[in-house]
């Protein structure tokens, strides 16, 4: 199932494969989905921290990558693919472990331009070609339902984990903000509220945005969360536009040597791999919209996902090379969009791509502006730890509402698990022997060994 089709018409849009569409003539402003964007904006800045410690980057020029990154993603939601687009972010500890066996300083920065022009590659020629549309429309629905319980069960682990920041640091600021958002996103009665009373549809409208200013406000009377410094100390980020691409691109320091082509090959296919998880969820995703949402049809394509996938890594391997590289969704992300999409009447919100992309225009933009970054920035762990959790809640119940047998979700059930346990280890020192593949394996082997060739709903 890759073009997801709902019962609705499709939005009007300009060309052919890419679909382009004008903010104000093709979907209107969706000022919610944009504070919610801006709110967001102090998730992605976490990565500069690993950009400084792993490139050896001056601040700035991290934070000027983080904003330009966060404007590629524009492509997808302005030219028809429907992804709240992010990084390959399982991969990350595995991108840097790759990294720093490299001499610091242009060497390093080779390595990755040959890790993200490999990965844009490989998206390019698995949507070109078709071969990533034919895997999809032929992927088991078990196996992708355990895809999605695995990403699901993994979010929420990290959530409540006592180790982590959110319930071991800020655990009142972080529970009011969790509970308030939930009860707005998910409860039966705010679903009735949302009907009955037009002040409450208006107030779950922001979606997380209530109960992170809340959360944020309760954790600085409590002192779990830090005030914010800084904030009047300049009103737009600063640019260094010439030290970025003069150092650290591929235009500055060279393209990589041969080897270092070799040695990024392993690596690429398994940072493929873990995106192909994501796609999973971005497809389910987009078709619980179309059933809920009957009025409009949302398309998903695979290839044109790819095909955006691969410009933007290949774009940022020449002129920027990302430590996080360009992956095809940031589940929380999509999570939120969803949500509000399918929870909202066409009165309320008329069409999917109003929400999508303004999402993305309220990121971008707020992060040009130094004082509301650092206002912001203090409750990152609030936002990220909240679209965890809905990242998680999501995954799993559209995984159980997937499986129509005992048999799916049992092996649901085991490749979720696989995909969980397989990540804390390394098998036979190769991270291509990691939780995606292991799990791969594992539903591929229990689809065949139980499912395949068998249509008995009954069991």
């Amino acid at each position: 199932m890759n073009n997801t089709e709902g019962t609705g018409r499709e939005q009007p849009y300009i060309g052919g494969i890419l679909k382009f569409r004008i903010p104000f003539v093709h979907y209107r402003f969706e000022y919610q989905d944009f504070i919610q964007g801006a709110i967001l904006s102090c998730i992605p800045l976490g990565i500069t921290s690993a950009m400084v410690s792993v490139l050896g980057m001056p601040i700035e020029v991290a934070v000027l990558m983080v904003v330009i990154n966060n404007f590629l993603y524009l492509l997808h939601t302005s030219f028809g693919d429907p992804s709240i687009a992010g990084w390959i972010t399982a991969g990350i500890p595995l991108y840097i472990t790759y990294l720093v066996g490299f001499e610091a300083g242009p060497e390093r920065i080779k390595a990755l331009v040959a890790l993200q022009l490999l990965v844009g590659i490989i998206f390019l020629v698995l949507g070109a070609t078709g071969i990533a549309k034919y895997v999809f429309e032929h992927f088991p629905i078990s196996m992708r339902a355990g895809i999605l319980l695995g990403a699901g069960i993994a979010s929420l682990m990290r959530v409540f984990n006592p180790a982590q920041p959110f319930m071991g640091k800020m655990p009142i600021a972080f529970a009011i903000s969790a509970l308030g958002s939930f009860f707005i996103l998910f409860s039966a009665r705010a679903i009735h509220y949302r009907a009955q009373h037009s002040w409450f549809a208006w107030v779950a409208g922001f979606g997380i945005a209530p109960g992170f200013v809340i959360g944020y406000i309760v954790g600085i009377l409590t002192g779990e969360i830090p005030a914010p410094k800084g904030v009047f100390d300049h009103f737009i980020i600063q640019m260094p536009f010439g030290e970025m691409v003069g150092t650290f691109s591929a235009i500055g320091v060279g393209m990589p040597s041969g080897a270092m082509w070799v040695a990024a090959i392993s690596l690429a296919i398994v940072a493929y791999i873990l995106a192909f998880g994501d796609i999973v969820v971005l497809q389910a995703m987009i078709a619980n919209c179309n059933e809920v949402r009957k009025d409009e049809n949302v398309v998903f394509e695979i290839p044109r996902n790819h095909i955006i996938t691969s410009i933007r890594n290949i774009a940022e391997g020449i002129f920027m090379p990302y430590i996080g590289l360009c992956g095809p969704q940031w589940t929380g992300g999509q999570a939120l969009v969803v949500n509000r999409f399918v929870n909202s009447t066409p009165a309320q919100e008329p069409s999917f791509w109003g929400g999508v992309t303004c999402m993305f225009w309220g990121m971008g933009i707020a992060m040009l502006f130094h004082p509301f970054v650092q206002i912001i920035l203090p409750a990152k762990l609030i936002g990220f730890g909240l679209t965890l959790l809905i990242q998680g809640y999501l995954c799993v119940y559209i995984a159980f509402a997937m499986c129509t047998t005992n048999v799916q979700r049992g092996i649901a059930g085991v490749m979720g698990a696989a995909l969980i346990s397989a990540n804390y280890v390394k098998l036979w020192g190769n991270a291509f022997w990691s939780g995606p593949t292991l799990a791969l394996i594992v539903g591929f082997v229990l689809f065949l060994l139980l499912e395949y060739g068998h249509e008995d709903k009954s069991v």
